[in-house]
């Protein structure tokens, strides 16, 4: 029995097909189970509430061999990493108490990095506490999700234009939800490891910010430019959005790192996905971008 949290993601929805394809036992942990696809549901075990809660994962471990861990984001939390280990304590202390075999955890490349990361910091306190665990554990570890660029979709799809506080020209690491799905489904199927290590997971392409506007602009059919955005312009656009401070500081140290190389080192042997940039861009962003109201 292979148990998966946040089911209806991006990621983990797509986990659950390859899963269920491969005809492997699958029980769900998920708040509202009205919100997973009725194929889906009607082929998997389901478990109701959240994977914060130790009783809910009472009801969700017994008999599992492998776990999916991935921490929902949370962007009212006043500490990210406090969210985070809040949901990896709760977890550790189930799998010990149920003795499941392998976790698989959802986190960030980039580990060994000292400095304050934002949510990538978080991501590697999570490893720790589930690598404790007992279980054999690998922290999937990823770079930049292309589909976080699905968040400027008025900005690319209306005035053509995509921002990111990264440089024009430094090759900018990304990865396919897609990719992270499969690669999941990869480790979770495979009875055979066992330890606690990382997996750096990454896209195969060593695109520019500019370089993925020109893919952008080919894929779409119009032109579309990249603007460079400082960590003070970034920060004073969350701001005026209404985000916190603590929330604004951990997003602007998520690009500082980027700056600094975080991701340099497992970028260099990551295991990378089959998802170019410019597919993604054909079958994700290009039907997105003209179904919205700002295209025309």
């Amino acid at each position: 029995m292979i148990v998966v949290t946040a089911p209806t993601g991006q990621i983990g929805s797509a986990l659950v097909r390859r899963l269920l394809e491969q005809d492997e036992p699958v029980r769900v942990v998920v708040r509202d189970p009205g919100r997973l696809a009725p194929d889906v549901r009607d082929q998997v075990e389901v478990v109701t509430g959240s994977h914060a809660e130790p009783a809910v994962l009472d009801q969700a471990l017994p008999g599992a061999d492998a776990l999916l861990w991935l921490v929902p984001p949370d962007r009212s939390a006043p500490d990210v990493r406090e969210h985070y280990l809040r949901y990896a304590t709760v977890a550790a202390d189930a799998v010990r108490r149920h003795g499941t075999g392998r976790v698989v955890g959802i986190s960030s490349a980039g580990h060994g990095w000292t400095e304050p990361a934002g949510v990538l910091s978080a991501a590697f306190a999570m490893d720790e506490e589930l690598a404790g665990s007992g279980a054999a554990y690998r922290a999937l570890s990823m770079p930049f999700y292309m589909e976080n660029l699905l968040g400027q979709l008025d900005s690319i799809s209306g005035a053509g234009v995509f921002s990111l506080a990264a440089p024009a020209d430094r090759p900018f690491a990304t990865v396919a939800t897609a990719d992270v799905a499969e690669a999941a489904a990869d480790l979770l199927t495979d009875r055979g490891w066992q330890g606690q290590g990382d997996v750096p997971l990454f896209g195969p392409d060593r695109l520019t910010p500019d370089q993925m506007a020109e893919v952008m602009s080919g894929e779409l059919g119009r032109p579309v430019a990249y603007r460079s955005l400082t960590l003070e312009e970034l920060a004073a656009g969350m701001r005026t959005a209404g985000a916190r401070d603590r929330a604004v500081r951990d997003t602007t140290d998520v690009f500082a790192a980027h700056a600094g190389g975080i991701y340099d080192a497992d970028w260099a042997a990551a295991r990378l996905g089959s998802t170019d940039f410019a597919a993604w861009c054909r079958t994700v962003l290009r039907p997105q971008a003209q179904a919205h109201p700002a295209w025309r």
